[in-house]
């Protein structure tokens, strides 16, 4: 009878502990869930996704390198970000003024470098400016004694033609000199920069404009610096934003970019991404 009982006894005992255990863990669940949906709340989420990247060659920051690798700055900090929220970037290449058709009409998701106006606002989203930009005009080597301007407008108004890139946005100026009627015709039309060097080395124009980094790294590249040099006239245009196709990507994909975007420029990785485009 007493073993019976001593064993009764061993028998509680030993179950206690589960039962309190069991407490426990429901006591740990119940606190951990209300943290994990605060945490869903205020954290942007994106689903897996994939964002077809539309870019034309503008060295240094978007081209293809001699394997076909697609790099430059801005595609590799977009690359960063778009990491950062999950999603997969693909590429196509091809000239600026049909990768913005493109856009308008979904058929690629984001273009980079590029200028916010209320035109385009209609059809496009824009991120978080994430750099500045700024245009030098470059003339012949030797021609700079003969062409001493302060100003675009004083160089126009001296009966030298100028190649810009259609579709690309350089400043009030510019837009003033290109809407009015006796300056418009000293601006030729290029599809892109580089035909604006052949043009300039032809004498069909006597000057271009290009993107201050993008013109050096250019004319590094061609071994033309001897023969292609700054003028000395810049104009600062303002912020670059990624711009988003309004038929294809959701406010909800650009908040988590924008987020992901803020954390990436306050990183050691932007730092070292800067440093190693600024030569």
């Amino acid at each position: 009878m007493k073993i019976s009982y001593l064993l009764m006894i061993f028998l509680l005992a030993a179950c206690s502990p589960q039962v309190e255990t069991t407490e426990e863990a429901q006591n740990t669940t119940e606190t951990t869930l209300p943290a994990a949906a605060e945490l869903a709340e205020s954290t942007p989420i994106v689903k897996e996704c994939s964002l077809l990247l539309g870019f034309d060659a503008w060295e240094p920051y978007q081209y293809a390198d001699v394997g076909g690798r697609v790099a430059g700055l801005d595609i590799e900090l977009v690359s960063l970000v778009a990491n950062g929220i999950g999603c997969e970037i693909t590429y196509k290449q091809g000239t600026w003024v049909d990768l913005l058709g493109l856009l308008k009409e979904g058929d690629i998701d984001i273009l980079l470098g590029a200028s916010k106006t209320p035109a385009r606002e209609k059809f496009a989203f824009f991120s978080e400016p994430y750099r500045m930009e700024e245009f030098s005009l470059y003339i012949r080597s030797g021609e700079q004694d003969d062409l001493v301007f302060t100003t675009l407008t004083e160089f126009v108004n001296s009966g030298s033609k100028v190649g810009v890139v259609a579709e690309y946005l350089y400043g009030e100026e510019v837009a003033r000199l290109v809407d009015h009627p006796e300056t418009s015709k000293m601006f030729v039309n290029a599809i892109m920069g580089e035909l604006n060097v052949a043009r300039l080395m032809d004498g069909d124009i006597d000057g271009f404009l290009e993107d201050s980094f993008v013109g050096a790294s250019m004319l590094r590249r061609k071994a033309l610096s001897d023969y292609i040099i700054a003028q000395g006239i810049t104009i600062e245009t303002g912020n670059a934003y990624v711009m988003f196709s309004q038929e294809s990507v959701t406010p909800e994909q650009l908040a988590a970019f924008n987020a992901e975007l803020k954390r990436v420029k306050a990183s050691d990785d932007y730092e070292d991404l800067m440093a190693k485009y600024s030569y």
